[in-house]
């Protein structure tokens, strides 16, 4: 039976998960790695440990196995820089949390503006994204900036890292997705930006070659896993979570659940953008893994605003009990619950704002609070649908879902109909994973066409019913409360 492997390179761990071509989980093993904090807002991980801690899960999921192909998804913008011909790291990687570009950000947004980078990236100034972290390398590594100019010394994602040293050295690329990522491509010409660039003073030849998400771009070395295996597969996690929930034409969106929320709608190169909405438009995969145009929305407190009833008040000793609490009342009570607990993200982007609790009175139980942080959970994810429905002018079609949140039936009810549409929730939760298998596996004919790939996996569906515009309106002045203290 054809088998796919996927590697998916998180921020806290390494995954390897062995797909069968009909979608079944054959193998899984997973690998956690250090983290490292120098100073304050600093985070940085050994990329030796990244690629070693993903070359054991690959093994241990495999179990002797050859698979027909490999597909690699990653934790997106967190910075390798290594040699080019001994794969030695130059430096530990400066992950997305790492903050200490900050300042510099702000410098380039207070000089050049917020349209000078979104017109060409869809992103904003900010340290999440690689260009400053490499900037930041090139300015404290010593002698790196020759080395750079030169080319034998080179910057990649985590995915150009492992491909680079899974080809033992002979294949330096990346997918348009993780170039998307790094504050340096154009994604309207779909190539690295001269203007960036030379902001930056990020050496062309520094950089890896963008390929598609979905064709062979190299083999693995026979001494790793048995044999030459074609990588054909590159996503960013996001991105892959998107195509693995079948997401790849306008208004198709999906959205992840979990410590925070991240959403993604696919809208299409011929559309135009309208900046300013709040949220940010980055690379995606179409049917063939070819680039196209999403929208993306970062929540940042989802998951985690049961955590804090549960750790922080003890409302809840089990997340779990949140579902049975927000069906045993009719509403809220008027309680409305924003947790900005640090700060608001899309499509708000407030930094100081700080959790909001409106409309306590007597007669409210711990049932209102445990319900009212699930609703904060569906219309936070409303207020970005509408975000992106306005910045685009594509209308939502569905929404797919994953992550832990989304195993709770009465919140993907009551987002269904938050948001007016149907919600559809997938039989397997690896869902990162199996986009990344299914790119690979389209360039390797494990599967014919996307169509054929989806149709792996099946949906619970649920259906959208009282929308409570009411409801919906007194969270909105409940969030004004919360962006006015966040202002004052």
């Amino acid at each position: 039976m054809p088998t796919v492997l996927a590697l998916d390179q998180g921020t806290t761990g390494s995954t390897a998960i062995l797909f069968g071509d009909d979608g079944t989980i054959i193998g899984r093993a997973y690998r956690e790695f250090a983290q490292h904090f120098p100073e304050p807002g600093w985070v940085e991980h050994d990329p030796l440990e990244i690629w070693e801690t993903t070359l054991v899960a690959a093994r241990e999921a495999l179990h002797g196995e050859i698979p027909t192909a490999i597909g690699i998804t990653n934790q997106r913008e967190t910075v390798v820089v290594w040699d080019r011909a001994t794969g030695t790291p130059l430096y530990r990687a400066l992950v997305w949390q790492d903050r200490r570009t900050a300042k510099r950000c702000r410098a380039l947004r207070d000089e050049l503006g917020e349209a000078y980078v979104a017109d060409r990236t869809g992103l904003v100034w900010d340290p999440y994204f690689s260009a400053s972290k490499i900037e930041w390398l090139l300015s404290h590594v010593p002698g790196l900036r020759e080395r750079a100019a030169r080319g034998d010394a080179v910057f990649g994602t985590i995915d150009v890292w492992l491909i680079h040293r899974l080809t033992g050295g002979r294949a330096f690329v990346t997918d348009h997705t993780n170039a998307s990522r790094t504050l340096l491509y154009n994604i309207h010409e779909h190539g690295w930006d001269a203007e960036l660039l030379a902001l930056f003073g990020v050496p062309r030849a520094s950089l890896p070659e963008v390929r598609g998400s979905s064709e062979v771009v190299g083999y693995t070395t026979r001494e790793l896993l048995g044999a030459e295996i074609p990588v054909a597969g590159i996503a960013g996690d996001q991105q892959a979570a998107l195509f693995g929930q079948g997401c790849y034409r306008p208004g198709q969106a999906k959205n992840t659940y979990g410590t925070g929320a991240f959403f993604l709608m696919v809208v299409g190169d011929e559309h135009t953008l309208q900046t300013g909405t709040g949220v940010l438009a980055t690379v995606a995969c179409d049917a063939t893994g070819g680039p196209t145009i999403a929208l993306e929305g970062s929540i940042f407190i989802a998951g985690a605003a049961i955590q804090w009833l549960r750790d922080g008040l003890g409302v809840v000793t089990r997340a779990s009990e949140t579902e049975q609490l927000a069906k045993s009342v009719e509403d809220t009570g008027g309680v409305y619950f924003v947790p900005a607990l640090v700060g608001l993200g899309a499509p708000h982007w407030e930094p100081e704002a700080r959790g909001t609790i409106v409309g306590l009175t007597r007669g409210t139980t711990r049932a209102h609070l445990a319900r009212a942080a699930l609703e904060a959970m569906a219309y936070g994810t409303k207020d970005v649908a509408d975000a992106m429905s306005t910045a685009s002018g594509v209308t939502l079609s569905g929404l797919k879902v994953d992550g832990g949140a989304a195993a709770n039936d009465w919140l993907m009810e009551f987002q269904a109909a938050a948001l007016g549409v149907p919600v559809y929730r997938p039989d397997v939760v690896e869902i990162t994973a199996f986009g990344a298998a299914g790119l690979a596996g389209l360039a390797t004919g494990v599967w014919a066409d996307a169509a054929g790939f989806c149709a792996t996996r099946t949906y619970e569906e649920f259906s959208p019913g009282d929308a409570r515009p009411e409801a919906y309106a007194g969270w909105r002045r409940a969030v004004d409360t919360a962006l006015y203290w966040a202002r004052q």
